[in-house]
């Protein structure tokens, strides 16, 4: 009997020992093809700074935004060069946890190892985490720490140990350090006791030792999350959260305005990213068996609640909003998979049909990695990320061009933007140049005055990111021009002429 149980758990170690050699070949194949992205220049430039100079180590709150990813990056960039590579490295690490979590969760939730592969491996292929896990963007450390909060969440209402509340704590506390929307994990807590022992005859005498861990777990994450009052900025959060989100109070002025097409801009998201045959299965895993219904239903509630509540209240929205929440979909869809290959009772024709439901995202996955700017994803992130301004194409061939001009001279650049792709993106690789100024400007309605002074000692030029067409009667002189996918967009390096 030991040898059959030692037998089986060495092939489960070399089963996720093969997943995690293919996530990481899947996430480091062509990690820099993507062009750095508008936001992940000012979250690398942050980081950067942080690095450097202890007192901005809440660089991020005058942002409103949450430091945790910027401090990760930071730590990264000490042991590696290229900044874009480092916070991108970042988010490969946490979604490689992501996917061990997430078979650990369907093993805890299910009693299944087949099932917790088929997690694995559906997170392995799910286009949505391979987009993300491959960004120096907040959203994949987020989805990490979703899914770490709910497994501890499920082991707390299952054990209810001291150890389990200490560590869902310091998890829960880890989400909101990261994102505001790491919130919804603590909010959704009592979801959980879908799944708790009713029919137990101590319930209630264990339901009180659930609730008072469970509040103890949310004590922590909220001392943890006190930390961010050292910073001045801390009051900023509650503002930028106004930017995405209607706060009640302007909600109730409109409650329903935006609810029809909210829905349909984030299912269709959705659906792009998970693809109909996944999205299928998971939505059938309550309709090919009535067993096990309330894990099920537990899984599928820590998606729709927050996904009702940025449907409800959602004002700016991106893709990239519902990663975290669309991750309980996918225990959903190897719950359906495993049932059905189960049910076959053919080695051959199982493996048959499990690959019928991973064609279309393993040829969204192609495109991703080498063809991106065919890949089918949602378009708001193929024009934010590949095809429009926020695409950060020319910056590799700026920062080293550069480099070689400011080899024996100064030489200044200007750049349309103070705040973004530009200056950030040139920042992160120039800023320790010292032959090499860079300042930005907003608006540019014409050539401003410092940079024609600037002209008039030392060679001076202008980077043009957002503006369509520069007037010929600028004092301008092209020098290089690096198009986008979509022709209407370029980034165009030009030098100010000290003749004017």
């Amino acid at each position: 009997m030991f040898f059959k149980v030692a037998a089986k758990q060495k092939n489960c170690l070399t089963v996720f020992l093969v997943l995690i050699a293919f996530f990481l070949a899947s996430r480091l194949t062509n990690l820099t093809q993507w062009p750095i992205f508008v936001d992940e220049a000012i979250y690398l430039r942050w980081a950067q700074i942080a690095q450097n100079d202890a007192n901005w180590r809440f660089i991020s709150l005058v942002d409103g935004k949450q430091p945790l990813f910027v401090w990760l990056t930071m730590v990264m960039m000490e042991a590696v060069a290229d900044p874009l590579v480092a916070g991108r490295l970042v988010s490969v690490l946490t979604g490689l946890a992501s996917m061990l979590i997430i078979g650990i969760l369907g093993w805890v939730l299910f009693r299944s190892r087949r099932l917790a592969f088929l997690a694995s491996l559906l997170y392995l292929v799910f286009p949505f985490a391979l987009v993300y896990d491959r960004m120096a963007l907040m959203d994949g450390l987020v989805g990490t720490w979703t899914l770490l909060s709910l497994l501890l969440a499920v082991l707390l209402v299952k054990y209810r140990r001291l150890d389990v509340a200490l560590l869902l704590g310091a998890a829960l506390g880890g989400g909101i350090l990261t994102k505001s929307s790491g919130f919804l994990n603590i909010y959704f807590l009592p979801l959980t006791l879908l799944i708790f022992d009713w029919q137990s005859q101590r319930r209630w005498r264990r339901l009180v030792k659930w609730a008072g861990l469970a509040l103890l777990a949310v004590i922590i994450s909220q001392v943890i999350y006190s930390v961010l009052r050292l910073s001045p900025f801390f009051h900023i959060i509650e503002q930028k959260n106004a930017f995405f989100v209607h706060p009640l109070s302007e909600w109730l002025e409109h409650p329903f305005d935006f609810l029809r097409s909210n829905f349909r801009g984030l299912l269709n998201w959705l659906i792009s990213y998970l693809t109909w045959p996944v999205f299928a299965l998971a939505v059938g895993s309550f309709g090919l068996d009535k067993k096990q219904f309330w894990p099920k239903a537990l899984l599928f509630l820590w998606f729709l609640a927050p996904f009702s509540a940025l449907t409800l209240f959602g004002k700016t929205l991106y893709p990239r909003f519902i990663f975290f929440m669309s991750l309980p979909l996918l225990l959903l869809a190897a719950w359906s998979l495993e049932t059905i290959t189960r049910r076959l009772k053919n080695n051959r024709l199982s493996i048959l049909i499990g690959l019928l439901f991973f064609i279309l995202p393993l040829r969204l996955d192609f495109q991703v990695l080498f063809q991106p700017e065919k890949a089918a994803i949602a378009r708001s992130d193929q024009d934010q990320y590949i095809r429009s301004w926020p695409a950060g194409y020319g910056v590799k061939e700026i920062v080293a061009w550069a480099k070689k001009e400011a080899e024996n001279k100064k030489i200044f650049i200007a750049t349309e933007g103070t705040f973004g792709l530009m200056p950030a993106s040139l920042e992160l690789y120039l800023w320790d140049n010292p032959n090499v100024e860079i300042k930005g400007f907003f608006p540019v309605n014409e050539i401003p005055a410092a940079v024609l002074d600037k002209a008039a000692k030392i060679p001076t030029f202008f980077v043009f990111n957002e503006t369509v067409a520069v007037p010929g009667s600028w004092p301008l002189k092209l020098v290089a021009e690096y198009p986008r996918p979509d022709p209407r967009f370029s980034m165009r390096l030009y030098q100010v002429r000290a003749d004017y």
